[in-house]
């Protein structure tokens, strides 16, 4: 599903550059899911970006879902994100002004979908979260957890092989965090390859595969499970 091999990204400034990715090798196969550790300025981030399509790098190879990214245009770019990748991030991105329905409904738009087929989706992804009665709820009428697991159902609707989530429990309570946590699981169960970053140890130990990062590379790699789903850094 990803396979990164010796990425390399660096920031350019006037005065200084600042190597984010060095050497950064990774291969993650369909159906795994990876937590991705590691302290601050760590090259996590930068790393989740170049995943997700969202960021350019500088050396090596990438290929997602079998296909090399480099050279690809943008519109190349935008339209396999789009049709391969689901987000969920920490802040959830919800438009404030847009019910659930219409929130679920904003990337949908972007992949040619009829009215039809994209009603259908958003219900069915509201309902695999537990959101199916409060579809026409604002966000701000609902709670924090409740913002995440609609965050979660907006990027099941287009169906990802793909999901990758930037610190998804980050700004919730424990007990918030560990719902979210379980759908996760779930949506791990039912074949979707998951990519999470986060902070909280508890959280990446209750994934099958661990990574940590440091100074922008992989330094140290955890699986557990059967053999099958094994992927190693390169």
């Amino acid at each position: 599903m990803l396979s990164m091999h010796n990425i390399s990204k660096v920031f350019r400034t006037d005065l200084v550059q600042t190597h984010a990715l060095r050497d950064f090798s990774l291969e993650v196969a369909a159906g795994e899911f990876v937590a991705v550790t590691g302290p601050s300025g760590s090259g996590k981030t930068t790393f989740l970006n170049i995943a997700g399509l969202l960021e350019n790098f500088d050396g090596g190879s990438y290929r997602l879902d079998g296909v090399d990214v480099a050279g690809l245009s943008d519109s190349a770019l935008a339209r396999l994100r789009n049709e391969k990748i689901g987000f969920i991030f920490q802040s959830f991105n919800l438009i404030p002004d847009l019910n659930l329905f219409d929130n679920v409904d904003v990337p949908l738009r972007y992949r040619g979908f009829s009215a039809a087929e994209r009603k259908q989706r958003i219900e069915e992804a509201l309902e695999k979260v537990g959101l199916g009665a409060r579809m026409k709820h604002l966000p701000s009428q609902l709670s924090g957890g409740q913002q995440q697991r609609a965050a979660i159902a907006r990027a099941l609707a287009g169906s990802p092989r793909f999901l990758l989530a930037d610190e998804p429990t980050g700004n919730l309570d424990s007990l918030m965090a560990r719902q979210v946590m379980e759908l996760l699981e779930q949506l791990h169960e039912e074949g979707t390859t998951i990519v999470m970053v986060t902070h909280d140890a508890e959280l990446a130990r209750r994934a099958p595969r661990n990574i940590h990062v440091l100074d922008g590379a992989v330094s140290d790699l955890h699986v557990v499970g059967t053999p099958s789903l094994r992927a190693a850094t390169v």
